[in-house]
């Protein structure tokens, strides 16, 4: 982070990675506006970071009803003060083949993967340009470049999304806006165990699968939300200062290094 207290909106940050970042960005000095559409969770976020000595607030906001977002934004920027580094966390994951999944679980997961980066990342960026500084950061996903079985709907989400980030990044440089994607791949959250039929789901996701296309993990093990987070920090950064449009994979050599 910056030598300055920054003011971080975190989505998605209830749990998983999301809550993971909201710590990591917490700990290096950010107020944090956790964001979430499960009030309860993100509540549980802010209170641990308030116990451990951090600032921060609770968001309850759908990041896909665009006039929340506008609202929230804006609340955000009254209470605490105009924000530094967006982190888009927020998102679903249904499995289903392109065939078999219906027009209700599709759009589901484009209005929060995609419309949801949209809608959070237009109304902060607008704020940004007028300020000529900020960072955004899309967590993406290795499935936005490499196909994967059953997951057809979450792969065009997260490679929508992924592209949008960069457009936007193009668009913002001459304003000195930095947007970057963290792109992890299989991380213990219970997005991912809830993909599991069995305890050998972690074992398998490792090893791979040759009978669904699927390469193992060559690190030998899933990330944890904090490696994702740890990311995302130094993309946050001053560190990260010249980086932008670029897309960083955490994902201990899934994609064989695209």
């Amino acid at each position: 982070m910056a030598d300055t207290q920054q003011v971080v909106l975190v989505t998605g940050a209830g749990q998983g990675i999301g809550a993971a970042v909201a710590r990591t960005l917490a700990g290096e000095g950010a107020i944090v506006a956790a964001a979430d559409a499960n009030i309860d969770a993100v509540r549980g976020t802010v209170d641990a970071l308030i116990a451990a000595g951090h600032s921060a607030l609770a968001y309850e906001l759908d990041v896909t009803d665009v006039d929340a977002v506008e609202t929230t934004v804006a609340k955000i920027e009254a209470t605490m003060a105009p924000i530094d580094v967006l982190v888009n966390v927020a998102g679903v994951l249904r499995t289903g083949s392109v065939i078999d999944m219906t027009d209700a679980e599709w759009s589901q997961i484009f209005a929060v993967n995609v419309l949801g980066v949209l809608h959070v990342s237009r109304a902060v960026a607008r704020r940004m340009r007028e300020t000529r500084s900020g960072v955004v950061i899309t967590v993406g996903s290795n499935a936005a470049a490499v196909p994967r079985m059953s997951m057809a709907a979450y792969c065009a989400s997260k490679a929508a999304s992924t592209s949008l980030t960069k457009c936007l990044g193009l668009e913002l440089a001459e304003y000195g806006i930095r947007c970057n994607i963290v792109a992890p791949g299989s991380t213990d959250t219970p997005m991912l165990s809830s993909m599991w039929a069995d305890d050998y789901g972690p074992t398998e996701v490792v090893r791979g699968d040759a009978g669904r296309y699927r390469v193992g993990i060559p690190l030998r093990k899933l990330a944890t939300p904090e490696d994702i987070a740890d990311a995302v920090a130094f993309l946050a950064s001053d560190r990260a200062g010249h980086i932008t449009m670029q897309e960083l994979y955490v994902d201990g050599g899934a994609a064989l290094g695209r």
